[in-house]
Formats: C-alpha cells, structure tokens, sequence
C-alpha cells in the first residue's frame, strides 16, 4: 500500500522575517529614517561601530554634515566594513549627504568616501541652509504620482556614469535621485514627508 507524506508535515508556515536595515547614526534624520522603515515592514537597526553592520540587510546613509560624516566614518572604523557589506550584495541607500558619501567623484575636489556610485556630485549645489526648499519632483519608476521632496543644503549629480540610472532631475535637468544596481540615492530627504514609495523600492532590493 503506497504511503501519503501528510501534506503540512514540511509546509513552512512561518511569517518571513522583516528585513534588518541599518541606519548610519552618526548624525543626521535617524529617527525619521527609522520611522519611514518600519511603515514599510522593515525593521530599522542603529548603527555606530562596525559591529552594528552584522546582519544586515541594507543600510541607509542619512543626511547630515558629509565633512563631519566623514571623520566619525573613519574614527569609528566604518568606512572598509560598509563597503565590504555593499560588495556582499546588500543595498545601500543615501540621502543628501549620504548621497556625496556614496559618490565616486566629488567636484570641489574632498576626497571620496565609499566610492559606490559611479556619479560627480557638487555640494550645496543650490546654496545654504537659507535656500533650501521643496518640489514636487516627477519619478516615473514611482508612478505617476509626484514625489514631494525636500531640499536642505542639498548636491546635486553633475555627472553620471554609464552603468548608473537617473531616476530623477530638478527643473534645470540636473540628476537628484540615482540608482546603480543595488545602491540608490537622493539629493532630497523623503523621510521628512508621509510618502514612502522611495524606502519601499529599496527596501525591495534586498535580495530575496
């Protein structure tokens, strides 16, 4: 008499586990990031030493001050461990600073940081902390939706590689959201409004 293997005997029934996304929290929109993260089902971890990157799904590298991110980076020890992390498949996405810490070539001439995004960009491409602003910013990977973003003293990409995709320009054309494989960035900070259609694309690239 043939056997029946019961049907649930090897059904997992366990709910997937939410991603772990860190979040470089150094300076910067931590808390916002975080909140933005959780809205989309990932589950956001506070990073500061190298130890805090085991694990990881992704990593978001806030706003901030690039100069000021740079040496904490370093005096901390961060800067190979977060490349290591992104060679290893894991997405990375930066916001405003986070966007020049990214960035192979920086155009005043500062040294790179992660170098992880094919991409020029200019600091304080649109002046100070007095001219910052916000727009309403079409991004047809988004939808047809406009994506209201928000500007403080924020780069812009004034050149781009060919393996890197322009997502989004501002009013004069030039590149403010990029993607290039698995690492993503915006000239703008979208944690600061309601709209989550930005975390929850690059909380889909973590690999499956």
């Amino acid at each position: 008499m043939a056997q029946t293997a019961p049907a649930a005997a090897h059904a997992d029934t366990r709910p997937a586990r939410a991603p772990r996304i860190g979040i470089l929290a150094l300076q910067g929109d931590v808390r916002e990031h975080a909140a933005a993260l959780r809205d989309v089902g990932a589950e956001p971890v506070e990073v500061r030493l190298p130890r805090d990157l085991v694990g990881l799904d992704g990593l978001i590298l806030p706003g901030g001050e690039s100069t000021t991110m740079r040496r904490l980076i370093d005096l901390y020890g961060l800067r190979e461990p977060i490349v290591a992390l992104a060679r290893g498949g894991a997405p990375l996405y930066g916001t405003c600073a986070g966007m020049i810490l990214l960035a192979d070539r920086i155009a005043d001439g500062d040294e790179p940081v992660l170098r992880l995004l094919d991409i020029t960009v200019q600091r304080n491409a649109y002046g100070r902390q007095l001219d910052s602003f916000e727009a309403d910013l079409a991004i047809p990977a988004l939808g047809g939706e406009p994506l209201h973003g928000v500007f403080i003293r924020a780069p812009v990409v004034s050149e781009v590689g060919p393996a890197v995709e322009v997502l989004a320009r501002d009013a004069d054309g030039r590149a403010i959201a990029v993607r290039q494989g698995r690492v993503l960035a915006t000239a703008f900070h979208p944690e600061l409004t309601a709209d989550r259609r930005l975390h929850r694309l690059f909380v889909e690239l973590v690999p499956s």
